[in-house]
């Protein structure tokens, strides 16, 4: 079939399909692209003359339209994707830190930068970056550390081997990530007699690896003697979709169990045996269970450092570690004995070996009282309202930004309280999205919901920007649900553009801007860490050396309105509230512009996270926080 490789490219990517648990359904839904000169007259070309049953989804920022491809990916479990187009040069390297984004969440990602020329007679072509020491070296070669399959496309030919590879990585749940097809511009556009079989219908199966037996029997050996043992539920359990076999596990042998960012959602919030995010951004309950226990059985999770704490988190002297995991560079994390496995059919395998033990756990009564102290503390937060003797829940903050926030914009909301009003005033089964900042740190932690797939945080590269572009994807995955994105203002400052493809698309997303006038997130690191607030709130320059005027207001709802959208601005909670009612009434997007006090979202739990810290310094309070990491740093773990 005589074809250019642009048109063979769709029609391949149009035949593919993945069968998992006996179900089959198409894995490519359509192409989100930015048409630039590298693209528009090859793959847009194909694209435009027979797109099959691909949708084409118009970007406004390459590296947001590949966020929301990879939010659709992850809130279809992985089984669905939309692949990403982009022009040489500028075009592709806006796309390099999505890519990075995908593959450390393990989301496959498929991304078609065009390149240079293959004949390369027209160079430099424009936007072609020239490296004098290597012309076959184009901005696309930054793609290889952050993908997990890269190729460049220079003959007609090696398309066929190139898409095949391609499958095989973006369909494996144990490798799965960003894969980068290279397109070279004058090849897009090449003829070529591709066969026939090349555009068959192939059904990639997705399947259950069951781990061997020696392994399980090791794991029910260490259960079976440990008297404390402690779950951590990671994305693996999500994507695998063992979150009702976790929770079975859980309660028939009297296991707690944590959850990572990625793994919350997994398992219902209301189950007896959850104790909410565990780690850095861990609840009370998690963490003070995870000090004691003397067993940890990590499902499906890269026991990143704050799901761990920086390895410090688990204090008992007997401390070991389990892992059921796909991935064996995962699974041997921690010294831990494995399970290679999926996580559903493994755990599965290991209630049968406990059963016939009739093992159960010590934790008895600890269960119910840490999660009731929890409980607690959530009211606390819930509570938490400016007024006499209010203080900054951060510790060691001086309040005279909050002060000056609060008179500048007239806000009056704690982060805590607000958090809770819209959990109050939502439904139970509409989805959150959130990504880097303090807003993952307090949702992790207080968030609840019982519908799976409810809580949808990317936190493994921790991307600002992802959040807006994010909310976009999941409608698009789940378009019966609201959907609520948590942004703050930071973020919603680097990356927005999106907004405009869901109001095309004409597709309701809910944004929620939470304004605490800067990088507060990191302004807590630093200030807690000794360092003075350096260039993270949003301050003029009245100084010579750095930013430390008076702050910067900014009219968030105003941005919005630009875009069509209907806006609210909320300074209190009465406000948010009614803010919130009258938005679930409208028919397209909406954002709400929350004047948040700084200084006020939730903080420690009996955790700590490793920094890099001045062992040398004239300010004493460096000093006294350098000993305090170097204290931390004596109870963490060696590796």
């Amino acid at each position: 079939m005589r074809m250019t490789v642009a048109q063979a490219l769709v029609k391949f990517l149009d035949r593919q399909y993945v069968a998992f648990d006996g179900v089959e359904n198409k894995f490519v839904d359509g192409i989100f692209t930015i048409f630039g000169h590298g693209i528009a007259v090859g793959l847009g070309q194909a694209l435009d003359e027979n797109p099959g049953g691909l949708k084409i989804y118009q970007g406004r920022n390459e590296q947001g339209m590949c966020h929301a491809a990879t939010a659709f990916a992850k809130q279809h479990n992985r089984r669905k994707i939309i692949a990403c187009a982009s022009s040489v040069g500028p075009g592709a390297a806006n796309m390099v830190t999505a890519a990075a984004t995908a593959t450390v969440n393990n989301i496959p990602l498929l991304l078609f930068p065009a390149d240079t020329f293959a004949s390369r007679q027209p160079d430099p072509v424009l936007q072609q970056l020239e490296c004098s020491d290597s012309l076959a070296v184009t901005t696309n070669d930054a793609f290889k550390p952050v993908c997990k399959y890269w190729d460049r496309i220079v003959r007609p030919e090696q398309l066929m081997s190139a898409m095949i590879s391609a499958m095989r990585i973006l369909t494996d749940p144990a490798e799965t990530g960003a894969v980068c097809i290279s397109l070279c511009q004058d090849t897009e556009g090449e003829s070529f007699d591709f066969p026939d079989y090349f555009f068959q219908k192939r059904v990639h199966k997705i399947t259950r690896p069951l781990a061997v037996e020696e392994e399980l029997d090791e794991v029910a050996t260490l259960i079976m003697t440990a008297k404390n043992p402690l779950v951590i539920a990671g994305g693996g359990v999500k994507y695998s979709e063992a979150g009702e076999t976790l929770e079975n596990f859980c309660a028939e042998f009297a296991i707690p169990f944590g959850e990572t960012q990625a793994g919350k959602s997994a398992c219902v919030s209301s189950h007896p045996m959850c104790l909410g995010g565990i780690g850095v951004t861990g609840t009370l309950a998690a963490n003070n269970l995870a000090e004691k226990a003397d067993l940890v059985i990590a499902v499906g999770t890269r026991l990143g450092d704050f799901a761990t704490s920086s390895k410090s988190q688990f204090q008992n002297p007997q401390i070991r570690f389990v892992t059921i995991n796909n991935n064996r560079f995962h699974a041997g994390k921690m010294d831990a004995v494995m399970a290679l496995g999926d996580a559903k059919v493994t755990l599965l395998a290991l209630s049968e070996k406990l059963r016939g033990k009739n093992y159960k756990s010590d934790w008895g009564a600890e269960i119910p009282q840490a999660k009731s102290a929890w409980d607690a503390e959530m009211k606390r937060l819930a509570a938490y309202s400016y007024g006499q003797g209010f203080e900054p829940s951060v510790k060691d903050m001086d309040p005279r930004s909050i002060e000056e926030f609060r008179k500048l914009t007239g806000g009056e909301m704690t982060q805590t309280a607000a958090i809770c009003a819209v959990r109050e005033c939502i439904e139970a089964d509409d989805i959150i999205i959130t990504a880097g900042g303090s807003l993952p740190s307090c949702l992790q932690r207080m968030w609840t919901t019982d519908k799976r797939g409810g809580y949808h945080a990317e936190y493994g590269y921790s991307c600002m920007g992802y959040e807006v572009a994010a909310a976009l994807g999941v409608k698009m995955a789940e378009p019966e649900h609201e959907v609520y994105s948590f942004v703050g203002d930071a973020a919603f400052q680097m990356m927005h553009g999106e907004i405009m493809t869901a109001v095309q698309e004409r597709l309701k997303i809910n944004i929620l801007v939470f304004d605490n006038c800067g990088f507060g997130c990191i302004n807590n690191l630093q200030m807690t860490h000794g360092v003075g607030s350096l260039a993270t709130e949003y301050r003029y320059r009245d100084g010579r050396n750095k930013p430390d005027g008076a702050m910067i207001p900014v009219d968030y709802a105003q941005v919005a309105k630009g875009y069509g959208l209907k806006t609210y601005t909320a300074r209190t909670i009465e406000e948010l509230k009614a803010a919130l009612i009258d938005a679930k009434k409208q028919s397209a997007s909406v954002l709400i512009d929350l004047k948040v006090l700084p200084k006020t979202m939730t903080d420690g739990y009996n955790s700590w996270w490793n920094v890099g810290i001045a062992t040398s310094s004239q300010k004493p309070e460096v000093l006294a926080a350098c000993e305090r990491v170097m204290e931390g740093r004596k109870k963490a773990r060696l590796y």
